[in-house]
């Protein structure tokens, strides 16, 4: 429809306006709200919630872009398990990130710690989500999806996006055939999105693998989490799907990485079981049998030594982790960069290691690959470095550190003027990334009650489940389990919606 998304009259606009202001605080589409909006002095007992920002109508994706990202992702789940369980190639990364990265060096030492020691526990939990934007070579020609990021740690908004999902669907079912511009009712190509319950089933299925509790102890879920959490809602949805089930029952918690040394101990003999006593429950102690992370993925989790013994605690013990040190590791953008190198004579692609040589997987993942290069010493870095700093070539690159969460990267011309802040010998921390050029979107950002209408860019994430085992080198379950679209105005540069840059969305397939 080259009409579609339409124009609304500011009548319509604030119709819509009320109808998702309600559904989305009756559905929990909702965060709390920021100090810029409800300040703590007015909501002292932190018992507000506001609406999400969100589309006014799911925003146009091409089918064969969606069904690409669908496609693919198990494929990456089994390539990322496979990252993980190469500890020589992890190493090496770490290497040459080198001293530049203290976070990700200290993380490195809390593994190795726990390899003298001796891990306990060999399976591993990924809840990834892969991450793209659209790319068109030349007018008219096949869109294709162009990866941005690979995560592997606190891949957030599953929760929210299938609400999102659902919210759209009441929309075209209950509102958009009213609107003057009509949509007819099933128009629209509106994906089915089960992100919530396929997260949720990849933590019950661990939950099952980690086996009977070894010291006669309940078994039970943390959801490790930050303190004063505002994107607290998209994580209950996926506690409250583990709950839904009558087998097994899975208790959950929710433990602030603050309190994790305060309330969680290490059961006595080899087995090293996680045990946890609820300051609300103080007379019950249950064995800890998942440990799903929505913390501990950048430097503000760690501000002391205290913090990082809190980790090694929790890498050391026998609980399944979600993820472990060695995954998140293969989470970095340095991991990306060296996948997404191309291959040559003297450097062959290291896929192979990891896929099967001429399979339909390889060509499936790099099909999703863009020109990313390191910004160290090697002849492809030093290019880099010279791309990095000219004040005209930088306007096609972005920079990358080796972080997760929104408002870390670098973009174009702010490059030069950046890297000139940082000593040399720390860029090697940093990876240059061409940018990915979307076709252009046009749809209605209805955020903290206002509407703005505009251009704007799309993200699609594609969320995956994984469960393998570090010493049998075997995958128990590996799926695809639902997407995510973020979507903000064309102007910005940062594209996360906790952080205050984008908005939910779902897809419209065209």
């Amino acid at each position: 429809m080259a009409d579609y998304p339409p124009d609304v009259t500011p009548s319509e606009g604030d119709r819509l306006a009320e109808v998702i202001k309600d559904w989305s605080l009756a559905h929990g589409l909702t965060v709390k709200p920021p100090p810029t909006l409800i300040s703590a002095e007015a909501d002292p007992k932190g018992i507000l919630a506001t609406a999400v920002p969100v589309t006014l109508f799911p925003s146009p994706f091409p089918r064969v872009c969606f069904d690409q990202g669908i496609a693919v992702q198990q494929a990456y789940n089994e390539l990322y398990a496979s990252i993980s369980q190469d500890e020589d190639f992890l190493a090496q990364v770490v290497k040459e990130i080198g001293d530049s990265d203290d976070y990700i060096t200290e993380l490195w030492k809390v593994h190795l710690r726990v390899k003298q020691e001796g891990y306990v526990q060999s399976k591993s939990l990924g809840l990834f989500r892969s991450d793209y934007m659209v790319h068109q070579y030349a007018a008219g020609s096949t869109p294709q999806i162009k990866q941005v990021e690979f995560n592997t740690i606190a891949s957030s908004f599953g929760g929210l996006s299938s609400q999102t999902s659902l919210l759209h669907k009441y929309l075209a079912s209950n509102e958009y055939p009213w609107l003057e511009k009509s949509i007819k009712r099933n128009s629209l190509q509106l994906p089915q999105n089960q992100s919530a319950a396929g997260l949720a089933n990849g933590i019950r299925q661990a939950f099952i693998e980690y086996g009977p509790s070894a010291t006669n102890h309940e078994r039970c879920v943390i959801f490790l989490v930050q303190g004063g959490e505002r994107n607290i809602f998209d994580q209950k949805h996926l506690e409250f799907e583990l709950q839904k089930s009558e087998e097994p029952i899975i208790p959950v918690f929710r433990l602030p990485f603050a309190e994790i040394m305060q309330h969680t101990s290490i059961a006595e003999g080899a087995g090293r079981q996680l045990l946890y006593r609820p300051p609300q429950l103080p007379a019950h102690t249950f064995e800890v049998s998942v440990i799903y992370m929505r913390s501990g993925y950048g430097p503000g989790d760690y501000p002391d030594q205290s913090a990082w013994e809190a980790r090694y605690h929790l890498e050391r013990s026998a609980a399944i982790k979600c993820p472990t040190v060695l995954t998140q590791v293969a989470g970095t953008k340095k991991v990306q960069q060296v996948l997404a190198t191309p291959e040559t004579p003297s450097n062959p692609s290291i896929i192979g290691r990891y896929m099967t040589a001429g399979s339909a997987s390889i060509s499936s993942l790099t099909s999703t690959f863009t020109n990313i290069y390191p910004l160290d010493e090697t002849e492809a870095g030093l290019k880099a470095r010279k791309i990095a700093m000219d004040p005209e070539l930088c306007k096609a690159y972005v920079l990358k550190p080796q972080r997760e969460g929104g408002g870390n990267n670098v973009y174009r011309s702010s490059i030069p003027g950046f890297l000139k802040t940082v000593p040399e010998p720390h860029w090697p921390s940093y990876i240059l990334m061409e940018l990915i050029t979307p076709p252009p979107v046009f749809n209605t950002i209805l955020r903290s009650g206002q509407l703005e209408h505009g251009g704007v860019i799309c993200e699609l994430g594609i969320y995956g489940a994984c469960i393998w085992d570090q010493q049998a080198k075997t995958i128990s379950h590996n799926d695809q389990v639902g997407y995510l679209l973020r979507t903000k105005g064309d102007k910005s540069e940062e594209g996360g919606v906790a952080a205050g840059f984008g908005c939910m969305d779902s897809c419209s397939l065209v």
